[in-house]
């Protein structure tokens, strides 16, 4: 019962801005998940049957991964459990989701193929660089993440903004706003 207590205590304190050095032995329980998840993940995108894939993905997730929510395989993920995934959202093939540090999909999100969204970092400097920030990513309502788009962390995207294929968002995106390039930039507001 302590180990299980110590265990939660760890998971709690990943999703900050703290540099977290993941080789302590304080750590070991989310290696353990992290190998867990791999291999579930690796049976998901051996399958082609969407409620098989939405059943490993319900285990994989903190929460069940409701029905009207889709996900084409390969998908990927190192952890899981930090990934909050809404109603009627679609998450496109080859993706990959680094969530340590925390990511959040509301309902109505769609995710084009080979995005890219990760919550993790490492500092600048060389003698830590082996250590991870983490960020959380949250995309509001209704948002649409183009092809090849990449989320990094502490971003928010607005409720129905749009990032263009290929961006790269360092930044925040404002609610109703197109983004596109490297680094991303307001191209347009929709309606505006």
């Amino acid at each position: 019962m302590k180990n299980q207590a110590s265990n939660n205590t760890t998971f709690e304190k990943l999703p900050s801005a703290t540099p977290v050095n993941l080789t302590e032995s304080q750590y070991t329980s989310i290696n353990e998940q992290v190998a867990k998840t791999i291999f579930q993940i690796t049976q998901l995108n051996q399958s082609g049957d969407l409620d098989k894939i939405r059943a490993i993905l319900s285990e994989v997730l903190a929460e069940p991964l409701v029905a009207s929510t889709t996900v084409f395989p390969p998908f990927y993920t190192n952890f899981g459990k930090f990934t909050r995934v809404g109603k009627n959202v679609f998450i496109n093939h080859d993706c990959s989701f680094l969530d340590l540090g925390g990511i959040i999909i509301e309902d109505e999100v769609m995710i084009g193929p080979q995005v890219k969204i990760t919550s993790e970092n490492h500092p600048l400097d060389p003698k830590i660089r082996r250590q991870l920030i983490l960020g959380q990513v949250h995309i509001k309502r209704n948002a649409w993440i183009g092809a090849g788009a990449t989320i990094l962390p502490g971003v928010t995207v607005g409720e129905n903004a749009i990032v263009a294929a290929g961006a790269v968002v360092n930044k925040d995106v404002p609610d109703n706003a197109i983004v596109g390039g490297i680094p991303a930039k307001v191209i347009k507001m929709i309606g505006g």
